[in-house]
């Protein structure tokens, strides 16, 4: 995937367990792991939004573009 998450580093500077973070943003703790696993096809922009609202985060920590093309998702 071209597009890397960086939620787990983030959530261990801000002493925050996923459980929590869950409960925050209400998403269940199955797609968390999905977002936090690097697996995630896409996320909507409210749940970035509350991710980044309840971590006082940018966008860009959670999220990282690797440099690459993933040709696998230019075919959807």
């Amino acid at each position: 995937m071209a597009i890397i998450s960086h939620l787990d580093e983030v959530l261990r500077q801000r002493g925050i367990t996923s459980r929590q973070l869950c409960q925050q943003i209400g998403i269940t703790e199955a797609n968390l792991s999905i977002l936090r696993s690097g697996k995630a096809k896409g996320i909507r922009f409210g749940t970035i939004n509350r991710i980044c609202y309840y971590l006082q985060c940018d966008v860009g920590d959670i999220l990282k573009f690797d440099g690459n093309l993933n040709e696998e998702d230019c075919n959807e």
